[in-house]
């Protein structure tokens, strides 16, 4: 029989599929990126030319000004690989 702590085990282990940004002034639990860097990463702008090196999409309903943005964390957690290669 599975008990509940091996369970919470297993759930600590697990990546998630997509994350959501951080809130306003916390840092992401999985990279401990901030959100200002993450929306970096994930939004075209100057500074990367305007493709984003992360990928991600924003959910929201037809005619609505906000939603939700999600980070494929996946694509996020391959960024960070790229540049531990690159510094080493």
């Amino acid at each position: 029989m599975i008990t509940l702590q091996e369970v919470s085990e297993q759930e600590e282990l697990m990546e998630p599929r997509f994350i959501r940004l951080p809130k306003t002034g916390e840092r992401c639990p999985w990279t401990g990126l901030s959100r200002s860097k993450m929306n970096q990463l994930i939004l075209p702008s100057l500074s990367n030319n305007y493709l984003p090196p992360v990928e991600s999409c924003s959910l929201r309903q037809r005619g609505a000004s906000r939603g939700i943005r999600l980070v494929l964390f996946e694509s996020l957690m391959a960024y960070i690989d790229r540049k531990m290669e690159t510094t080493i």
